[in-house]
């Protein structure tokens, strides 16, 4: 693989994680509205935001997956890390600390690299 290659697949790899994170947008607006319109509990308001997370990055692997065609499991993977990556920079931002415990955040990174992975494998 070429110089010229890398350079795209690195550009797809981007783009898909930009589409992930609009579906995530998209998601998380819709579910706001859900959520004032019917006052959802906490528990199935977290349970919806987890949906979410791994529907954005399932659909993310499908992205990648279709435009490299070539090792779909490996890039749906990178995406689904890359995306839990950049959620948690943005909640260190935000939040000056991360909250929750260990679990919580482990829990998430398997959900989004699974989504990635899955979405990788099914495109």
């Amino acid at each position: 693989m070429n110089r010229l290659e890398k350079n795209q697949k690195i550009i797809w790899l981007l783009k898909a994680l930009l589409f992930s994170y609009v579906v995530t947008g998209i998601s998380l607006l819709l579910l706001s509205v859900l959520l004032y319109k019917f006052e959802w509990n906490e528990h199935l308001v977290s349970a919806a935001i987890v949906a979410v997370y791994v529907l954005s990055t399932v659909v993310g692997g499908i992205v990648i997956g279709k435009l490299v065609r070539t090792r779909r499991f490996f890039w749906g993977l990178l995406l689904g890390n890359l995306y839990f990556i950049l959620l948690l920079v943005i909640t260190i931002i935000l939040y000056r600390s991360l909250s929750g415990n260990g679990l919580n955040m482990l829990t998430a990174w398997i959900l989004c690299t699974g989504g990635g992975m899955t979405g990788g494998m099914i495109s």
